[in-house]
């Protein structure tokens, strides 16, 4: 089941055989995603042919994922993180049917399907919180910097394999039936995955429910200023940087292709950050974390403005390959910074906070993304939006400066390490 690998080696993460078995259910219930991804944005915008209606999918998703975050980061914290992900991944292929309950209608009114995207959002609000919490319980300590860097390798594979199937087939099968069904397979084999894991079990303080407990996470979050520099600064970069939302347009009406270069152009990010997720697995990040962050935004902001004004598919491909690139590097630092400075028993309400962050950037990018190509146009919307991102990076390096002074990242403590080692300096 396991990867024969040093302690030294690059792959240590997969010496672990829990680890392996999360990877191969993350891989598929991802790339079940992003290949109804794919189909719902060809759908919609083949139904209405609105820019705006592509960023009410996004909007559709981060609703819920907004009222939700404290009752699904408790959840993660109060129950088997194992069994929330198999509740999720159920909740998954339930609605990819009836997505394909609604494609067998042949509807021409989008309404259905938002009402399906609300039900998708609360799940992924479940299972991104207990997801990027159970990580920790899977390796060891001192594997876990190599254990984010293939999570991340594995998150990104599956973008670029997920959204390929969704395109080729939404081409192959003359509408979005054959995708959905397909999806709703792919997570039923994700499913089947999770329950073969066993945790490695870790002592959690058991705190009573309540409205305190329920707010801890924001509460941490707010004095640990590295951490909220660190997510709320992809929470502002990427929400002004976000072009995917509008990829379909691009596919459509500026570089006139069609679902098969949709299917590329949603994968090439995907690319570039599965090649950097790689690269950094094998060659950490050693030092200077903070400006390093910095500077993997700004290159994220600047492939956006590169695909904004491209014309060419090929142009748009390489740019969209070096801003997924560029984010890789941001999320990496960003993810080993957070679960590195959180205790086990908050993992789960501090990564709902982080997952807000994270969902405010992507789906209400996505919104702010077809509202403004609504109101001036999809290119200036995209040239917009990677300006914005720059003048975040400048505001951010000010006003955190425990970010430009970030240093190694296998050094991060916990916050209840740094008190444990205070406590023992003053006695």
């Amino acid at each position: 089941m396991s990867i024969p690998a040093d302690s030294n080696s690059g792959r240590v993460a997969f010496s672990h055989p829990a680890f392996v078995l999360f990877q191969i259910a993350r891989f598929l219930i991802v790339a079940a995603v992003e290949m109804q991804a794919v189909a719902v944005g060809w759908q919609v915008y083949d139904i209405t042919k609105r820019a705006l209606d592509l960023g009410l999918v996004g909007l559709a998703q981060f609703l819920p994922g907004i009222l939700l975050f404290l009752v699904s980061g408790h959840t993660s914290d109060r129950f088997d993180r194992r069994k929330v992900l198999g509740a999720c991944y159920s909740g998954y292929a339930l609605c990819s049917a009836l997505l394909l309950i609604i494609a067998q209608h042949g509807t021409q009114s989008v309404k259905s399907i938002y009402a399906v995207l609300v039900l998708l959002g609360g799940v992924r609000s479940f299972n991104g919180t207990a997801s990027r919490s159970i990580l920790p319980q899977l390796v060891p300590d001192e594997h876990f910097a190599n254990a984010v860097a293939w999570n991340a390798t594995t998150f990104q594979a599956a973008t670029i394999l997920g959204p390929s199937i969704g395109g080729i087939f939404y081409a192959l099968f003359h509408g979005p039936s054959a995708v959905y069904a397909m999806a709703m397979l792919t997570a039923l084999g994700a499913l089947f995955s999770m329950f073969r894991i066993q945790t490695r079990a870790q002592a959690r303080r058991r705190e009573p429910t309540s409205l305190r407990t329920v707010f801890a996470g924001l509460r941490f979050i707010w004095r640990e200023k590295l951490i909220l520099g660190a997510i709320s600064l992809d929470l502002f970069a990427v929400l002004l940087g976000g072009a995917v939302a509008l990829l379909p347009v691009y596919a459509r009406d500026i570089l006139y292709t069609g679902p098969w270069g949709l299917g590329l152009l949603r994968t090439a990010p995907g690319i570039g950050a599965a090649f950097m997720a790689v690269a950094v697995a094998h060659r950490p990040i050693r030092g200077r974390s903070g400006p390093t962050l910095l500077w993997s935004v700004a290159g994220f902001g600047i492939c956006t403005i590169l695909f904004g004004v491209s014309r060419s598919l090929t142009v748009s491909l390489l740019a969209l390959i070096c801003l997924g690139a560029a984010d890789m590097v941001s999320v990496i630092i960003r993810a080993t910074l957070v679960q590195l400075r959180t205790p086990d028993e908050m993992r789960g309400r501090v990564m709902a906070v982080d997952m807000v962050f994270i969902g405010t950037s992507n789906e209400l990018g996505q919104f702010e993304s077809g509202v403004t190509a609504q109101w001036f146009g999809t290119v200036p919307a995209v040239l917009l939006g990677g300006i914005g991102t720059l003048v975040v990076i400048a505001l951010w390096a000010w006003r955190f400066p425990e970010l430009r002074r970030a240093g190694k990242l296998h050094e991060m403590k916990s916050a209840a390490e740094e008190i444990e080692e205070e406590a023992e300096r003053r006695h």
